[in-house]
């Protein structure tokens, strides 16, 4: 073997661990558990949770039109998703403080989760790069995770409609 081969060689195997490392949860995985401050400093954790149902939703960021939709369609519908048994956690690696105005400006009945050092969204594999005007960013994939009351993952919803988001979660 040339030392050319060995160098390509090498170069896959990196290459092929740093795909791999991108986590992909499904349904029937046990949820990561996480830590992070909500909109007013409380900390928030998945083990709080623990014999509840949650509706964990990631987002990009506070106060864009399609957030803006989701999160106020959750809002609308709290009354039906709680007589389901559900709560609701939003993430986005918005900081404390825009989180704070924007669940006063929208009166969101649930706490966001500021995840400023993508931590939570990295163990829920939602951290990716994307292609914005040609160029390629990293940012948070619009992403549900819909959890049983033993902390399992039942659902993910990749393909959100931000409009309609509570519906396709009751009827599932």
């Amino acid at each position: 073997m040339t030392m050319k081969t060995i160098i390509i060689l090498y170069c896959l195997v990196i290459s092929a661990f740093s795909v791999s490392a991108q986590v992909k949860l499904k349904a029937g995985d046990k949820a990561p558990d996480f830590s992070g401050q909500d909109q007013d400093g409380n900390q928030v954790t998945l083990k709080q949770y623990t014999g509840k149902k949650v509706i964990l939703y990631f987002y990009p960021k506070d106060n864009t039109p399609g957030c803006t939709a989701e999160a106020c369609n959750l809002r609308d519908n709290k009354d039906l998703l709680a007589k389901e048994g559900y709560e609701v956690i939003g993430v986005s690696t918005d900081d404390q403080t825009s989180h704070k105005d924007f669940k006063a400006k929208y009166s969101l009945p649930f706490p966001l989760i500021g995840d400023t050092d993508k931590s939570i969204n990295q163990k829920y594999g939602v951290w990716v790069e994307k292609e914005r005007d040609g160029k390629k960013v990293w940012g948070t994939a619009r992403t549900t995770f819909i959890i049983d009351e033993k902390g399992t993952i039942t659902e993910v919803i990749d393909k959100v409609e931000t409009k309609d988001h509570a519906s396709q979660i009751l009827k599932l």
